[in-house]
């Protein structure tokens, strides 16, 4: 009698009201993760990967922007574990860029179909602020003995970096070519100025052009410190590099010159015609007027863990 007691116990736990407990029914589906990885890129330059992994194989649709990427409207994962597929994507801008993909799975009566959290990807630009004829390269140093006991504490002189505590000296350092000069580099003799604007400072910071150590280079010098005239805002240091080329009288330009061909000394000759060969040279050319300097900018768009920083003295 207890035998069957327990018997119909058993069955009153499993079947309610029809149904199974604790058996899944069969028409139900499993919601299965697709996670993005990748997408990093250079505006203008070569495709970037963005590769989807899932949790169950399938077609994904990636997107970017809001807009599906051409060509990877259904790209299938591969068969085996980590379920992966991958997208070749040309940015169409620079700046963050919000990428999604959709997973559909191949098991459809099983598993729905799943969105990606969302993948900002931050597309490069290139750190040259304006496109001109000048080309400049900058960076920031410790001045050599600047701080004293700050310097043997937090920094090494003459070393390149971007975070400075208040009391330290920094050092910008401008290298510059000039594209309207066929690349020649830009010095006292061919520059008609040269400063860089720091934000809050109501002078311009003039660049001198001169040797160091026997390399020449464009140098500019920012104090920082607590007495009076002397930069001490906490932060991020907003500054713009400008150079200007002086006026040129003369230009020297590419040419090509029509020269008779040769042989052994011996001008060549083709049904009793003088055979001439082009040849590149350069020639200087009078400019009336004058050509007007070109002028160049440079302003920092680095990631703001990059950007020049001055920070308060740590207390100890």
């Amino acid at each position: 009698m207890k035998r069957i007691i327990s018997s119909i116990v058993i069955s009153a736990l499993a079947v309610v009201g029809g149904a199974v407990v604790g058996v899944t029914p069969a028409n139900a589906s499993t919601v299965p993760t697709v996670v993005l990885s990748g997408g990093s890129a250079v505006f203008g330059l070569d495709p970037a990967i963005i590769t989807a992994t899932a949790s169950t194989p399938g077609t994904v649709q990636f997107s970017a922007a809001g807009a599906l990427i051409k060509g990877c409207e259904a790209v299938a994962t591969t068969t085996e574990t980590p379920f992966v597929a991958k997208c070749s994507w040309l940015p169409a801008a620079s700046g963050p860029t919000i990428l999604t993909a959709t997973l559909s799975p191949n098991d459809g009566a099983n598993f729905s179909a799943a969105t990606a959290a969302p993948l900002t990807a931050k597309v490069g630009v290139p750190v040259q602020g304006v496109i001109s004829p000048i080309y400049m390269y900058v960076d920031t140093v410790l001045a050599s003995g600047s701080t004293g006991a700050l310097a043997a504490r937090f920094g090494v002189s003459c070393a390149v970096a971007s975070q400075f505590i208040v009391g330290q000296t920094i050092v910008f350092r401008v290298y510059a070519n000039n594209a309207n000069l066929n690349g020649a580099v830009m010095d006292s003799s061919n520059t008609e100025k040269a400063y860089i604007e720091v934000a809050g400072i109501p002078t311009p910071i003039a660049l001198t052009y001169g040797n160091h150590s026997g390399v020449a280079f464009w140098t500019g010098v920012l104090k920082t410190g607590t007495a009076a005239g002397l930069y001490n805002t906490l932060g991020v240091i907003s500054y713009k590099v400008t150079m200007i080329g002086k006026d040129l009288n003369s230009k020297t330009v590419l040419a090509v010159k029509q020269v008779a061909k040769k042989v052994n000394g011996k001008v060549v000759k083709k049904n009793g015609k003088v055979v001439y060969s082009s040849v590149p040279y350069y020639k200087t050319i009078t400019a009336t007027p004058a050509i007007k300097g070109p002028v160049g900018t440079w302003q920092s768009n680095f990631t703001p863990n990059s950007q020049l920083t001055l920070y308060a003295v740590p207390t100890a």
